[in-house]
Formats: structure tokens, C-alpha cells, sequence
């Protein structure tokens, strides 16, 4: 069986072992939207998808605020208590900095997104996430 890569990555560079559930929301998020990029371009990479421009384009309408504000409010009545109660963390964080291309409450919810992310990521719950997101994901076609 193959090490789960936070695993590897802790063994190989000598890190502690964390409770991520302790983590701030902020910081979850910060590593929730590192991942769903990451995901988004895997799949458009594996649809066939080549064209750096195409590519481009195509992750940047699906990895945005307001597309993740929207994908949040899709998939909230498949979330457990503890998911949303990371969500509701996400949330209720309070950015350093103002929504570039998106209202306040569009910001907020795609921090709550990231934040669950993040947490589902770091707690290598991988098989939920991308179950919560297969269906989201493939009706980007």
C-alpha cells in the first residue's frame, strides 16, 4: 500500500505529526484552494485538455470565488455535522484582505469551501472529497 502523501511528506522532511483539526481556518483554506486547483487541473489535464491558454482559461472559471461560493451551496446537503461545522469555521474566519473579484459573501462561502478542502485533505479523507466534487466536476465537461 502506498504512504498517504502528508504521511511521506511528514517522513521525508522530518515534520510532527499535527492535528489539523486545530489548525486555523485561514490556514486550511490556504491549503483547501491549492488542492482544488490542483484537482481541477488534473481532470482537465486527463480530459485532453492541452493548450496552456485553454487550460488556463478553463481552470480559472471553475477555480474562482464565486464558482466555489456556488459549488459550496450544491453540495451542503451531503455534508456531514463536522464538515459543515469546518465549513461554518471557514466561514466565519476573518480575511486579512478584501474579495478581488467577488462580493464579500461569495468570498466568505469559497473560504468555507477551501476551508473544508483543506481539512478533508489534511485528515486524507480524499476519497470523500472527490466524492463531494465528482459529480460538481463533471458537469464542467
Amino acid at each position: 500500500m502506498e504512504a498517504e502523501l502528508n504521511d511521506l511528506i511528514g517522513t521525508v522532511l522530518q515534520l510532527p505529526r499535527r492535528d489539523w483539526t486545530q489548525y486555523p481556518p485561514l490556514s486550511l483554506a490556504w491549503i483547501g484552494d491549492t488542492v482544488y486547483d490542483l484537482i481541477v487541473r488534473n481532470m482537465l489535464l486527463r480530459r485532453g485538455m492541452t493548450k496552456p491558454e485553454n487550460l488556463h482559461k478553463k481552470a480559472s472559471s471553475i477555480v474562482n470565488a464565486r464558482a466555489q461560493a456556488a459549488l459550496l451551496g450544491r453540495i451542503r446537503e451531503k455534508l456531514t455535522e463536522e464538515e459543515l461545522a469546518v465549513c461554518r469555521r471557514g466561514h466565519n474566519a476573518k480575511p486579512s484582505h478584501k474579495a478581488k473579484n467577488a462580493d464579500m459573501r461569495d468570498y466568505l462561502e469559497a473560504t468555507a469551501f477551501e476551508c473544508l478542502v483543506g481539512y478533508l485533505y489534511l485528515t486524507g479523507r480524499y476519497e470523500r472529497l472527490l466524492d463531494l466534487l465528482r459529480e460538481e466536476l463533471n458537469a464542467y465537461g
